[in-house]
């Protein structure tokens, strides 16, 4: 206790009597100096850890001209993928002893990017993740040049080297084949919007595969990621007798998608087989539940922290492969119904979906 009565906060010469080495040794386990033994180490720590010593911030700045901050990018008008990718970066970053400052853009431009960029690099952050689901905010950050390292989550791979997204395409891939497995031959699509690499990426997925099987790619409709705008296309997808299967580009507009054939009393999946994207938490709970795409959120927090830490020392390691995502068979997929011979399947995949919610 001090002269009045509040706790003493530990300093670094009370860690170095207890931990019994000097108070440069312990500001050598502090800053990750390479010059230390493992048991050295461990005594340090464990006397921080039993006197509940917490270094500063600012002297391990001026100690190692880094302030284990990481400064994220991205937009608030994401509905799931760009907040599950920050929460993913963010808890890999605190699990690496990082902190964190964001900069959430209201709105896609120049002068947004700049804004969010000056403000991360006047905090002193060591380097800065951008998760770029538009073009848009790619072509903004590129024009800036960024003082730092910085990695750029997108799935149009433009930064090369500092690139990392999920296999959007595989995805879509991955959810057409299923689909055509089932024997599906009239297999529609409902887009997210055209200016999302993610939406342009799906595209691409789904009519690579259709072309490979020789099946006829219509024009997909286009929803803006909402359950409503899913609802909204229902129709056309009721009214087109060739239909008997979707992908969807993303789990809300499936959901919206399940009502809208509902209320057209189309079933599914007896009628229309359904896949979404992106494995939302209520997906298995859906009526029925659904069939998705899982992207893998923890691997890409992980490999983009992974890619950012290696700038920072040094290295100059090639890009990641884009992560691939897995395949979700629940309920909503099923064999096309064979015409001829009227609600009998036929047996071109499995009879009963797998997987779990």
């Amino acid at each position: 206790m001090d002269s009045a009565g509040r706790a003493k906060v530990p300093t670094i010469r009370d860690v170095a009597r207890a931990a019994g080495v000097s108070h440069q040794t312990v500001s050598r386990v502090i800053n990750d100096h390479p010059n230390i033994s493992a048991a050295t180490r461990l005594r340090v720590e464990a006397a921080m850890e039993h006197l509940s010593f917490r270094p500063s911030r600012v002297a391990r700045a001026l100690a190692t001209s880094r302030t284990r901050t990481i400064g994220i990018i991205s937009t608030d008008n994401g509905r799931y993928g760009p907040p599950k990718t920050q929460r993913a970066i963010e808890q890999a970053a605190r699990d690496a002893g990082y902190f964190l400052s964001t900069a959430n853009l209201a709105e896609v431009g120049h002068e947004p990017m700049r804004d969010a960029v000056d403000y991360l690099q006047d905090h002193g952050i060591d380097g800065i993740v951008l998760i770029a689901p538009q073009a848009e905010m790619l072509d903004a950050f590129a024009e800036l040049a960024p003082r730092v390292p910085f990695v750029t989550v997108d799935s149009a791979g433009r930064g090369g080297g500092h690139s990392i997204a999920i296999d959007q395409a595989e995805g879509a891939r991955l959810a057409t084949r299923h689909l055509v497995s089932l024997g599906h031959r009239g297999i529609r699509h409902i887009a997210g919007p055209l200016d999302w690499l993610d939406s342009q990426a799906r595209i691409r997925g789904w009519r690579t595969v259709l072309a490979q099987a020789g099946l006829e790619a219509r024009e997909p409709l286009v929803g803006d990621w909402s359950a409503e705008s899913g609802h909204r296309v229902a129709s056309a997808i009721a009214e087109d007798p060739d239909a008997t299967a979707v992908f969807v580009s993303n789990d809300q507009m499936a959901l919206g998608l399940l009502s809208g054939l509902a209320a057209e009393r189309k079933r599914v999946p007896e009628d229309v087989s359904v896949v979404g994207f992106d494995d939302v938490p209520e997906a298995g709970y859906f009526a029925p539940p659904l069939t998705t795409v899982r992207p893998d959120f923890s691997e890409l927090g992980t490999t983009c922290l992974s890619l950012l830490l290696g700038q920072l020392s040094g290295e100059n390691s090639s890009a990641p492969r884009p992560i691939k995502p897995d395949l979700v068979i629940r309920e909503s997929t099923a064999p096309r119904a064979d015409p001829l011979a009227g609600d009998a399947f036929r047996a071109t995949g499995p009879t009963r979906p797998s997987g779990s919610p």
